[in-house]
């Protein structure tokens, strides 16, 4: 009998060592699924708010280049220039920029030097001040000052410093004059240093010359 009741206190506290041991080890497990569980929704959640913010960012990309696109044409509309009108483009910068046709030639000129920007901005600020809606003078004002102010953009056009204070104040409350002083400003740099280049190019050199055959084939 003292041997039985000895087998049986030691199974007894054999049991209650291996209980205590088992609870711990499903507790562990237990933390394991729930920090798990926990770890899963964070990244879930983050992933979810990344996705997200991405999308707002690219909506506001696409509408903004949605805009400029049509703000601004690749090419503008216009007849084929005449032999009368090339040959006045040479007479003055101010008769050159008068037509569409003469516009979209020197624009073609500027982007064999890596300057078309300059006639995109001075062609942003003239639609700027045809508008008259509020809305739409801020929202294209906004997206002329990124593209072609700001430091940070590949198009960012040549100004003092002068003129970007300016232009800083006048964004406070946009209007359709906020680029006046910087538009005169590209205006006078494309009249100064890309005009007289333009005129001897090949571009309007070979232009002149197919409506010159033409005309005398007529």
């Amino acid at each position: 009998m003292g041997s039985e009741r000895t087998e049986m206190r030691k199974r007894q506290m054999s049991t209650t060592q291996e209980t205590p041991g088992a609870a711990p080890a499903q507790l562990s497990t237990g933390n394991r699924g729930s920090n798990a569980c926990c770890f899963c929704w964070c990244c879930c959640c983050s992933c979810s708010c990344l996705t997200v913010r991405n999308q707002d960012e690219e909506r506001a990309r696409r509408t903004s280049h949605e805009l400029q696109a049509e703000g601004i044409p690749n090419c503008e509309e216009s007849p084929a220039p005449t032999l009368e009108e090339v040959n006045a483009w040479a007479q003055s910068f101010d008769k050159l920029m008068l037509t569409p046709a003469g516009r979209n030639a020197f624009r073609e000129f500027l982007r064999t030097e890596f300057s078309e920007e300059n006639m995109l901005f001075w062609m942003a600020c003239e639609e700027l001040k045809q508008e008259s809606n509020k809305s739409v003078i801020e929202e294209k004002a906004r997206l002329i000052y990124e593209d072609y102010i700001s430091i940070l953009s590949p198009k960012e056009v040549s100004l003092d410093s002068r003129v970007r204070e300016v232009i800083n104040r006048n964004m406070l409350e946009p209007s359709q004059h906020t680029f006046d002083d910087a538009q005169l400003q590209i205006y006078t740099l494309m009249h100064r240093d890309s005009y007289p280049r333009f005129m001897n190019s090949a571009i309007y050199k070979d232009l002149l010359r197919s409506l010159s055959e033409k005309s005398i084939e007529a």
